[in-house]
């Protein structure tokens, strides 16, 4: 029997808050999995069920992070729930998941990313490639924005993508010079090239194709940075992850500007962006110090 309050929320989701089909999925089979342990409606789910649930899941070897997600999916459902008059109280107030220990991507050094392009792109395969590589590391795409990167998307003249990130958000990202350069070459040989005649496509061209001319999917992307990465720096370990952390990386070490690199990775929160882009409290510090009026004032004072 299908359960109309969660239909109704996951087509809230959908609908208005636009988030991905990926992230869908997840919350339907995290309640879902609620739903089979409580067996109880929405309306009768008390703090306990709750307590339980997450009891359940950290003894079955589910790891903290996920359990934090199962919870956030509870949390978000009985608000929803909640401001449509379903449920009077929600049930999910004082219960806390597992904390997670923070654990941040791995990075290429300058000197590996340098490497990883120091190859002459020969095949139409080596040059898209190389396009989605530079993409991702030069202007810190993520794996879903890259592979949903359309034609009508580039402006290689001004140098710049418009990206349609997560929950719908747009943002202009730019676009460095050996970028929009191989951008250029791949689309000398990319198949369907002319819009409204990529094979097998309806609506938008992709930018980046596999075979016969279809939108590249996102597992392609990931095996074939994993080659790339084999052929170039000796590692089978290279992901799209790993390009978009050394991006935000390398930008923030040489700019020390917190807030560019938030807009251009695309997050909404700002400390977001401090645990992706890995900042310890001294490096806060600097920037507090060589920014802040009031680090200023206190510097002149002690110079005084």
């Amino acid at each position: 029997m299908k359960d109309p309050d969660l239909q109704q929320f996951l087509n809230y989701l959908q609908f208005e808050r636009r988030y991905s089909a990926n992230t869908i999925n997840a919350y339907r089979r995290d309640l879902e999995r609620f739903v089979q342990h409580a067996q109880r409606p929405w309306t009768e789910v008390k703090g306990h069920d709750i307590s339980s649930h997450i009891a359940r899941l950290h003894g079955s070897g589910l790891k903290p992070r996920s359990i934090q997600r199962a919870l956030s999916s509870l949390r978000s459902l009985f608000r929803f729930l909640k401001r449509e008059g379903r449920v009077a109280e929600d049930p999910t107030t004082g219960n806390r998941a597992p904390k997670t220990r923070g654990r941040l991507p791995g990075t290429l050094d300058t000197d590996q990313a340098s490497r990883l392009f120091q190859f002459e792109a020969t095949t139409t395969l080596e040059k898209r490639d190389r396009a989605m590589a530079e993409l991702l590391y030069g202007s810190g795409l993520r794996l879903s924005e890259l592979a949903g990167a359309n034609l009508e998307d580039l402006d290689l003249d001004a140098g710049y993508i418009t990206v349609r990130g997560k929950g719908g958000k747009v943002r202009q990202v730019p676009l460095g010079s050996h970028c929009v350069a191989s951008i250029r070459v791949w689309l000398t040989v990319r198949k369907g090239s002319t819009a409204g005649e990529t094979v097998g496509q309806a609506g938008p061209d992709p930018l980046f194709t596999g075979r016969p001319g279809r939108r590249i999917s996102p597992r392609t992307v990931q095996m074939r940075l994993k080659k790339l990465g084999l052929q170039q720096l000796g590692s089978d370990q290279l992901h799209p992850h790993m390009l978009r952390h050394s991006f935000a990386s390398h930008l923030l070490e040489s700019s020390s500007d917190l807030r560019a690199v938030q807009e251009l990775l695309g997050h909404s929160d700002i400390s977001t962006t401090q645990i992706y882009t890995h900042l310890d409290f001294q490096h806060l510090a600097r920037v507090y110090d060589a920014a802040h009026p009031r680090a200023q004032r206190l510097k002149r004072a002690k110079e005084d």
